[in-house]
């Protein structure tokens, strides 16, 4: 951990109780209810876990996580959305739903901007292109040139997905037209496939192929971050390989039904900092390779980069005809 991180980290704890001070009356009554919109082990229920003992210490209430999962993430985001907007009910918003379902889905039950109280991202994670370690394909080249000739199949965690809008631009980009999609109902049924050799390679989040990258099981072909990561030095990027379209990532992030009032939003985005940089939290965020942005985005420039992050993938969606079901 860089020595500011550290220092960061150090002070969080004391001052997360202090922030929580600045405004009294709230919370005054029962738990909090924190949303998680996909089931127990994921990326979101993680986080989820790992915010809610420091959120519930700065706030001197209880932080209960619930899991409503359901509809790739829908179920448990329709349901903040129609919550009343008192302060009890919290939802840790993703990507996933915001940014992609929005830009594949014929229609959603909510806006995804104008029904919630968008407070801040917590942590952001690239994607990257999986083969096998005794895969043929050993570069991002290897791999591009055998799908201008051949069937290559990557797999991923369904239509209108991330990784599917990724592995269009990769086609397209690449100028590999037999570079094909092979959708599953999440990410495990897909990496099983991997691993039998029914496909080819997949395209997923770095955060639950970490532990296979690190010991070899995998290799990755090239990742959407914007610069080589700290942790992976060794895996290229999409960009520096000449496709930068191909950089973006998925993040997370805490919200709140609309109408929150105003210093209820204040006090809560107010502890998002100090709530990222406390130590266990962050140990596990680098584990997985999955980090909040130096400073994270608050407020308004958070919900700026979700309406381009619509504005782009909506774009792509339509350009390549893809509507998820």
């Amino acid at each position: 951990m860089h020595r500011r991180h550290l220092l960061a980290a150090l002070a969080a704890p004391a001052l997360l109780p202090r922030l929580a001070r600045a405004q009294n009356g709230w919370p005054g009554r029962g738990s909090i209810r924190l949303v998680a919109q996909f089931p127990p082990g994921g990326l979101v229920d993680t986080i989820a876990r790992l915010i809610a003992p420091p959120l519930a210490q700065a706030l001197g209430q209880t932080v209960v996580v619930e899991n409503r999962a359901g509809a790739g993430g829908v179920i448990g985001t329709d349901f903040v959305a129609k919550s009343p907007a008192d302060g009890y009910t919290f939802l840790v918003s993703h990507a996933s739903v915001h940014v992609f379902s929005t830009a594949t889905l014929p229609s959603l039950p909510f806006d995804p901007v104008a029904d919630f109280t968008h407070l801040g991202m917590l942590v952001e994670a690239p994607n990257v292109l999986l083969v096998k370690a005794n895969s043929p394909y050993r570069t991002l080249d290897q791999y591009l040139a055998a799908a201008r000739r051949v069937p290559v199949r990557y797999g991923s965690s369904g239509i209108g997905s991330a990784p599917h809008l990724l592995g269009v631009m990769l086609g397209a980009e690449g100028r590999a037209p037999s570079l094909d999609h092979v959708p599953y109902r999440g990410s495990a049924p897909a990496m099983q496939d991997l691993m039998a050799g029914t496909i080819e390679s997949l395209i997923d989040p770095i955060t639950t192929n970490v532990a296979l990258l690190k010991d070899g099981t995998l290799r990755c072909l090239g990742i959407s971050a914007p610069q080589r990561l700290a942790q992976m030095p060794d895996i290229p990027t999409f960009a520096e390989q000449g496709y930068g379209k191909l950089t973006s990532s998925q993040w997370l992030g805490l919200s709140a039904p609309k109408g929150l009032p105003a210093p209820i939003a204040e006090r809560v985005t107010a502890l998002i900092p100090p709530l990222l940089e406390t130590p266990v939290l962050r140990t596990r965020c680098e584990e997985l390779v999955t980090l909040p942005r130096n400073p994270p985005p608050l407020g308004a420039d958070f919900v700026a980069i979700m309406k381009e992050n619509i504005a782009t993938w909506t774009g792509i969606a339509r350009q390549f005809n893809i509507v998820a079901s």
